[in-house]
């Protein structure tokens, strides 16, 4: 019976003849078309021989097979990195790509991308020049230091910096800053890789100025202060802050150095927020060197930047690793469109699309939410099942930030009285555009602080797409 049936299964030749596949291939890559063909026919050959298709439900089969095939051949030419609708909540989300960008950073970006520009030449002299030159003096400006570089991320920031005035030396690192974020940035492993030793002092949830100095001797190199951006410790607690190091930085002639991570350079309780040490503190207080990311608080591109000590940073661009960390020409564009808006605080608040999501004020969110549950409630496409309402909740800071602050948010929560909560997810993240929301309390919620407004008809027509396939099942 089954190997009756392969002889009904069309050539590839015969289905490229048809008006859809002649269609598909004027869009598409020939050969990708031809693969998809392939492959289609490769599955249904698969159910023939394992029994799970009859003669009726072949020809079903085929009656479908060249749409399948668009479909198929579709996907496969589509962009894998695509847009998603960011509806968790989560400002900083690293698995959507962390911080968003503003236009004019952009348009910097675009313009730097489709022309030659100066990146390694200088204008003045006609001769090659320094690519971190670009956009040196401008972070100095802005963060007070003597010198600054870039690198392509904080871990790399970290690892450069030990390994250019530490390699064969020894770090001091309390043991409660011994941090992991995500999965490969562990502190002891990026000095282990670094060539420094590391020197762990103090405990936990207790660490004490005279435990540093007990731990200094002449193969010292630097203590390093790892703020702890990702978690917090509370209760019987005691750290060392980098102000407190002075004493032992003359005393020792040790380097002091702060891996603030996130990157604040506003000191954001001005606006409602939870103190985070910005880089401009750190400097003051007595920081030789300040490590921090650009895609975080900073609300730039991905990278590291080192700020600091014009002495520390010369031996820096000398070492080897920089070629091997170095960034590109889109992340310098990037990162000077976003410094620049920082002269102006208030610019960079409104500009800055982390810090203005960070600071929105509740009104604004509730006006947000209201005028897209207006549009959800005149939509007369929307499955009776659906119990949809507007609702109190929380949004978070993320990317390893501010651990603790929770900022009062409105969302669009979504309920069926047939389907779980978890298919509604499923779907929703289906979309053509995918809706990424969060579940919570058998409710799957859509948060207006970081849905954009121009975003609205997406959601829209995403919950239309949500009830047809709720229909279907």
């Amino acid at each position: 019976m089954s190997e009756n049936l392969y002889r009904f299964l069309p050539k590839v030749d015969e289905i490229l003849e048809d008006k859809s596949i002649k269609e598909l291939v004027e869009k598409l890559p020939r050969s990708l078309v031809i693969e998809s063909i392939r492959e289609e026919l490769a599955f249904i050959r698969k159910k023939i021989k394992e029994g799970l298709v009859t003669r009726e439900g072949l020809f079903t089969e085929l009656a479908s097979l060249v749409t399948n095939i668009c479909l198929r051949a579709s996907y496969k030419a589509s962009y894998k990195l695509k847009k998603v609708i960011n509806a968790t909540g989560t400002i900083i989300h690293t698995n959507l790509g962390r911080s968003l960008l503003d236009e004019d950073v952009v348009e910097h970006i675009r313009l730097t991308a489709c022309n030659y520009v100066n990146l390694e030449y200088d204008l003045e002299s006609g001769r090659r020049g320094e690519r971190y030159s670009l956009i040196e003096s401008l972070i100095c400006r802005i963060t007070g230091a003597e010198a600054a570089m870039v690198v392509n991320n904080n871990a790399a920031a970290v690892l450069l910096t030990l390994s250019s005035i530490a390699k064969g030396r020894e770090v001091i690192v309390s043991r409660g800053e011994l941090v992991e974020i995500g999965g490969s940035f562990r502190i002891p492993e990026v000095m282990e890789e670094s060539g420094a030793i590391l020197v762990e002092v103090g405990t936990t949830n207790k660490t004490h100025l005279h435990d540093y100095e007990r731990a200094i001797n002449e193969n010292s190199s630097a203590i390093l202060k790892v703020h702890t951006s990702n978690y917090r410790i509370l209760g019987f607690t005691s750290s060392v802050e980098v102000k407190e190091f002075s004493k032992l930085k003359e005393k020792y002639d040790i380097a002091i150095i702060e891996d603030l991570g996130s990157g604040v350079l506003i000191d954001l309780s001005k606006y409602g927020l939870e103190y985070e040490p910005t880089v401009q503190d750190s400097l003051s207080n007595g920081a030789d060197l300040v490590t921090f990311s650009g895609d975080k608080l900073l609300g730039g591109p991905q990278a590291g930047i080192i700020v600091g000590k014009k002495e520390y940073i010369s031996l820096m661009k000398k070492n080897p690793l920089t070629r091997a960390l170095r960034v590109d020409k889109f992340t310098l564009a990037a990162l000077e469109a976003t410094f620049r808006l920082y002269l102006d605080e208030e610019r960079a608040i409104e500009k800055i699309p982390t810090l203005k999501m960070l600071t929105m004020p509740m009104g604004d969110i509730e006006k947000r939410a209201e005028e897209l549950f207006h549009q959800i409630e005149i939509n007369d496409n929307l499955n009776s099942n659906l119990e949809i309402e507007v609702v109190d909740n929380y949004s978070e800071v993320g990317g390893g930030s501010m651990p603790l602050e929770e900022l009062p948010t409105k969302c669009i929560a979504i309920r069926s009285n047939t389907h779980s909560s978890q298919k509604i997810e499923r779907i929703l993240r289906g979309y053509d555009i995918p809706i990424i929301g969060r579940i919570h309390r058998d409710r799957v919620y859509l948060d207006l602080r970081t849905i954009k407004r121009e975003d609205y008809p997406i959601i829209l027509d995403g919950l239309k797409y949500l009830s047809n396939r709720l229909e279907e099942s």
